[in-house]
């Protein structure tokens, strides 16, 4: 297994939450160490998520809850980009989500109509949703084949979880393509431009002085190489040793656990071995 550190410090380090920093409810293991020394240090640190089912603030109290005191201002997932991709693409547009209800209720707070009649629609948002069925299925197969735009918010595979996984949007983005001939327009989640763009916004710094850590190949590490930011990939959740050494993705390092993107750097004897 090739190991490959960082020696240097960046400006920003940019984490992904689910299989980087925790799984389920607790904390990977040096987790909260590292980013504790990053933030002692005058590093900025910001969380982002292509999962759409909490909120903003929810992840914010999540992330406090397990001992990482984080504002909301501090993470950035699929539904704050997705606002904001809406609001420049289709302003006042009629919605059908197929999601689950936080992201619902923050597209109604931003000013979004929520609608289920396929003549009225505008959109159709494909998303993480654990109560998906075949009404849902319908409503946006009808409003696909009479017009309506097809977004998404991601298109992860499945989401890790203890003991393994639950399928994620692709599932859904799938099942309407399979049934309408139609292709999603955009996905606005990792690894799209949209959700870097986001990212570069608020931090204010270029892409070099900012680091990507994840642990999935085909979102964390692409978006962070296709906007010419450094990328870490940890074995911590979705993807394995094997995985990366076979893979035409390569992520700038490779770490075990996030205490390695300090252990070769100044900020070494902040962190046991």
């Amino acid at each position: 297994m090739i190991i490959r550190r960082p020696k240097r410090l960046y400006d920003v380090y940019i984490f992904d939450l689910d299989g980087t920093v925790y799984l389920g409810d607790a904390l990977l293991p040096t987790a909260g160490e590292t980013l504790h020394a990053l933030r002692a240090h005058g590093r900025r640190v910001l969380f982002v998520s292509n999962n759409p089912t909490r909120t903003r603030e929810e992840y914010a109290q999540k992330l406090t809850r397990l001992g990482v005191p984080t504002p909301p201002e501090d993470v950035i997932n699929s539904t704050v980009v997705l606002v904001d991709f809406l609001r420049h693409e289709l302003p006042n547009g009629r919605l059908f989500v197929i999601g689950e209800e936080p992201l619902c209720r923050t597209l109604r707070a931003a000013g979004f109509e929520l609608c289920d009649d396929p003549q009225r629609i505008d959109a159709v948002i494909a998303s993480f949703d654990r109560t998906f069925d075949y009404r849902k299925l319908q409503i946006g197969f009808d409003a696909l084949r009479n017009g309506a735009r097809f977004f998404a918010t991601n298109a992860d595979r499945y989401c890790p979880v203890p003991g393994g996984g639950q399928p994620d949007a692709a599932a859904v983005i799938a099942a309407l393509e399979a049934s309408t001939g139609r292709t999603v327009e955009a996905v606005v989640g990792k690894p799209s431009r949209y959700m870097i763009e986001t990212i570069l916004r608020l931090v204010q710094r270029p892409p070099d002085a900012c680091l990507m850590v994840g642990d999935r190949l085909e979102t964390d590490v692409r978006m962070g190489l296709d906007a010419g930011m450094p990328s870490a990939l940890t074995l911590t959740g979705a993807t394995d040793a094997e995985t990366v050494a076979h893979s035409p993705v390569q992520p700038t390092y490779v770490i075990t656990e996030l205490a390695d993107l300090l252990r070769e750097t100044p900020l070494a004897d902040t962190i046991a071995d």
